[in-house]
């Protein structure tokens, strides 16, 4: 593989839009922010193999990516270890799924295209991820 070739696993944060956040905004711009979208946190690691595996795999599938229409964020819980403990996280990769406030959901490792456009979709027909009326919860 040439040098213009190489893979940079930075590229993803661009190509996908994913905005850093980390433990002091984290709140603000994931689960109090207005909006319906549903959101996509990438938790990952510097230097992490599975990390890459996933980058990788995104840039060559980001049209499949981004067709799934995701809002997209992402932190480097190496780097901010204490959001990588409100998850109670284990490893990296992890996806954390948002919507209106609420968490619906965690991915947890890399699973495939396949899987993880499976579960997206998953999250979209649930009732509890419909848009609706204001929540007490």
């Amino acid at each position: 593989m040439s040098a213009s070739q190489a893979f940079d696993p930075t590229q993803i944060f661009a190509v996908f839009g994913m905005r850093a956040v980390d433990s002091a905004s984290f709140d603000r711009e994931v689960v109090q922010a207005p909006g319906d979208d549903l959101r996509c946190v990438f938790l990952w690691g510097a230097d992490c193999y599975n990390c890459n595996v996933f980058k990788q795999t995104a840039m060559l599938h980001k049209d499949a990516l981004l067709e799934l229409g995701l809002t997209w964020f992402e932190c480097n819980v190496y780097d901010d270890v204490a959001l990588g403990q409100r998850f109670s996280l284990h490893g990296v990769p992890a996806f954390m799924m948002f919507r209106r406030g609420k968490r619906l959901g965690r991915i947890s490792g890399w699973p495939g295209l396949p899987q993880f456009a499976g579960a997206v979709q998953r999250l979209r027909a649930e009732p509890s991820a419909a848009p609706a009326a204001a929540s007490t919860q």
